[in-house]
């Protein structure tokens, strides 16, 4: 599942060419790619023809586009938003793409919803949203105050989903106070969107890697200098990835343009499994965890009992 990086990638790719547009057109080829939508496609197409787009937004694997609202005066300047404005969000899920084309450019055979824009200086482009199995998804939903920041909207499905580490609203002391809190172990803590939001799978296991931590280490027990570094990994590793375009095993994460992203040849955990450790030589070994896997060194990340 694309994770924090890969979704940036595609949000900064997507902002010169819908930020400013206007939908010419919508057309569904596939409603299960609506299934976070409240309402049948009909809705959906009516609701969005005609409106006009603003920059995209993010929050951890979350996508969404604000919508200019309709009949607003001064709706254009950031923060002027009217009763009832609403975003196109978006959801990656397993393996959806988000392309820009040319408006005549031939459609992949997995397009799932198509929207026609036309923008005052790019001109006519066409989006295409790709999914290979179905996971991911478009709706159009409202916007609310974020809790934390009420002049800061978000969409509704997303309220719940927690800042990510490179957000500049992340409050470093609230989440260590949190982590510290949760009797859970350091990996589910890492992949609950609700306390850190953006961290996936990979990047779990390479943060965890280079702050020497063990997957299965209860969190009660890490001091707050050994959470405060793996935090300080966390946003190296985000940082590292993004500078690479994400993290592409196959050919279901491209970025707007259908290119792949890099990271993947700078793992030092992840997919790593039976290859040496590039810290200490020994094996990189992977174990089940909750229907996934765990890479890691089992000699630097020893699992550490408290005194």
């Amino acid at each position: 599942m694309p994770e924090l990086p890969e979704v940036e990638v595609v949000r900064a790719g997507l902002a010169p060419a819908v930020d400013g547009a206007t939908v010419t057109a919508v057309e569904v080829l596939d409603e299960r790619s609506l299934r976070r939508h409240r309402g049948p496609a009909e809705d959906f197409v009516e609701r969005l023809r005609g409106a006009r787009l603003r920059e995209p937004s993010r929050r951890g694997k979350f996508l969404w586009v604000p919508l200019v609202p309709r009949g607003a005066l001064g709706a254009e300047a950031p923060g002027a938003e009217a009763p009832g404005a609403e975003a196109l969000v978006v959801h990656l899920g397993m393996s959806g793409q988000v392309l820009l084309r040319a408006a005549d450019a031939p459609r992949d055979r997995l397009t799932r919803i198509v929207l026609d824009l036309a923008h005052p200086v790019h001109g006519p482009v066409r989006l295409d949203f790709v999914d290979q199995r179905i996971f991911g998804s478009m709706a159009l939903d409202a916007l609310v105050p974020t809790p934390d920041e009420p002049a800061e909207l978000i969409p509704s499905q997303v309220a719940h989903i927690a800042r990510d580490p490179i957000d500049p609203g992340f409050d470093d002391g609230r989440f260590l106070a949190a982590l510290r809190r949760r009797d859970t172990t350091i990996k589910r803590a890492l992949l609950d969107q609700t306390l850190v939001s953006g961290i996936g799978n990979i990047y779990a296991d390479e943060a965890l890697w280079a702050a020497r931590i063990h997957y299965d280490q209860p969190t009660r027990t890490l001091s707050r200098p050994r959470a405060a570094t793996l935090l300080a990994e966390v946003r190296h590793v985000l940082g590292r990835a993004l500078a690479e375009g994400g993290t592409s095993f196959d050919a279901l994460y491209v970025n707007v343009n259908g290119a792949s992203g890099y990271f993947s040849h700078s793992l030092n955990a992840y997919g790593q499994a039976g290859r040496p450790c590039p810290r200490c030589g020994r094996p990189i070994v992977r174990e089940q965890f909750m229907n996934r896997g765990s890479h890691f060194c089992r000699f630097c990340q020893r699992l550490r009992t408290p005194r």
